[in-house]
Order: structure tokens, then sequence, then C-alpha cells
């Protein structure tokens, strides 16, 4: 199990719940999605961040 820090269990948590979220929601909204790749500094790697314009 990696060693996490309190601020990246709090990263890792929000972007589960995003994960497990994010397909109802755009489902209902429809509209484009976009994915980026950002630098997330509180866990130390790379991570995707989708998001839906309309």
């Amino acid at each position: 199990m990696p060693n996490l820090s309190r601020r990246g269990f709090i990263a890792a948590a929000l972007a589960a719940g995003t994960v497990r979220s994010l397909p109802t929601i755009a489902a209902k909204a429809g509209g484009r999605r976009i994915l980026t790749l950002v630098y997330d500094k509180s866990l130390g790697m790379m991570r995707a961040v989708e998001r839906i314009v309309p």
C-alpha cells in the first residue's frame, strides 16, 4: 500500500468519486468531453482531468 499523506489521500478520494459520478453527469448533460493531463503536485504524478463543454 502506498504511503499517502493527508493531502494525497483527499486528492485520491476526490478523484475516485469524480470518476464514479462523471459518466452519469455526462450522459444527462451531453456535450463534448475534453480530457486534459495535468501534473498534481500533491500526488507527485500526472493525472487525467475530464471536463464537459456544451
